[in-house]
């Protein structure tokens, strides 16, 4: 078997990880696997660069000024796909096609064109909305009908002021519409449930959650505690890539108003400001081993996501012994383990930090082995029900 992975980024980002983790572990079983990649830069014969700095770079501005994400790119495209003949693969795994590196109408004619099975992951919204890439921080259920006025320009992929909304859901639809032998794959049930709804209902859809790497993931003894002088804390931990307001850096910053001094917030992944004043930043790290630190230093994880595909880090932190408290927002609640976190509905500060309370005071939730049952939520797991599809088809 031949296969063909193609992805926005290769070996970084959540995407790029499972990208990569695929990539590795077909080859160790014999598939003759590769990687079709947008940015960054790889020197191994089995990494394909779609483009260069300059396509990106221009495509960029067309997604800027004209609102046209995913409408550029075209002699990048059709490189790509001379590379594609060339190669001759037996299955093609999209990831994101989206990223400021791939012409989609173009690539996808191509595709209906080839006798070859074809899987997508959806790690995003994206793929059926006309422009953004999640909608449930502003209530948007335009998509289920047809995109117009998008409310979200200024998000990714941020258009100046532009709305091209209402065209770019008529050429999505005509695009991603009648593929031969396209199968779906959702990081969740939400995911598949919304798609269920959009003009991509027909193709057979399959839940694969995102696995981590339990080997890492686990309770780890660390200084950490003593590093920042919280030894006799009650610590509230939050992890993200980028903070705001969508991630719920708001309600970290109104409940630092009403704990009592033997409580702390720790925020990893911002930089100190005058509005995380009293709270512990540390800056965005991509060291697991460290984060799988932090996690277990903490007495309780809150991650107060308004929008969220699936959740991996409530996996990462149950898989450290600490205790989850979610929000009841997209996928976030199907990556908690019963017993070990809750997602709630509530959104009210003296609420949450009741809750939190709750958690981090019954000594019994911290416990010193791994939470996750393995296979359910590892990597290896995750790894090996994509085999089994890639056979299947």
């Amino acid at each position: 078997m031949k296969l063909l992975q193609v992805n926005s980024v290769y070996g970084y980002g959540s995407t790029g990880r499972i990208v990569k983790d695929i990539h590795q572990a077909s080859l160790k079983v014999g598939i003759d696997s590769y990687v079709a990649y947008g940015r960054g830069k790889h020197l191994d014969n089995r990494l394909i660069r779609i483009g260069s700095k300059k396509d990106i770079i221009y495509h960029g501005l067309k997604t800027r000024f004209f609102d046209q994400h995913g409408l550029a790119s075209k002699s990048a495209t059709r490189h790509f796909i001379s590379q594609i003949n060339e190669l001759k693969p037996d299955v093609i795994h999209l990831h994101n096609i989206h990223g400021y590196y791939l012409n989609y109408p173009l690539f996808f004619e191509y595709l209906k064109s080839i006798e070859v099975k074809l899987i997508w992951t959806m790690h995003d919204c994206w793929a059926y909305t006309g422009h953004c890439s999640h909608y449930t921080y502003v209530k948007c259920n335009k998509w289920e009908t047809h995109c117009n006025q998008c409310p979200q320009l200024n998000r990714y992929p941020k258009s100046l002021g532009l709305d091209n909304s209402f065209n770019n859901f008529i050429i999505k639809k005509d695009a991603f519409n009648g593929v031969k032998d396209l199968t779906i794959v959702t990081p969740s049930m939400w995911l598949k449930d919304q798609i269920k709804k959009s003009f991509l209902q027909t193709y057979p859809i399959s839940v694969i959650s995102n696995g981590i790497d339990l080997s890492i993931f686990k309770p780890t003894i660390s200084n950490f505690r003593k590093k920042y002088n919280l030894e006799y804390k009650k610590i509230i931990l939050g992890v993200a890539s980028v903070w705001n307001e969508r991630k719920g850096l708001d309600y970290f910053i109104e409940i630092n108003s009403h704990l009592n001094e033997n409580e702390v917030i720790v925020l990893v992944g911002t930089k100190p400001n005058k509005l995380l004043e009293g709270i512990i930043t540390i800056n965005r790290t991509n060291d697991t081993r460290e984060l799988a630190e932090i996690y277990s230093a903490a007495d309780v994880f809150l991650n107060p996501t308004l929008e969220e595909t699936f959740g991996m880090v409530n996996l990462e932190s149950i898989a450290c012994g600490t205790p989850v408290v979610t929000f009841d927002s997209g996928g976030s609640k199907e990556a908690i383990i019963e017993g070990l976190g809750t997602a709630v509905e509530s959104r009210e500060a003296n609420f949450l930090i009741g809750i939190l309370r709750e958690f981090y005071n019954k000594k019994s939730i911290k416990i010193k082995k791994n939470n996750l049952p393995s296979n359910l939520y590892s990597k290896n797991q995750m790894i090996k029900k994509y085999l089994k599809l890639y056979y299947q088809i």
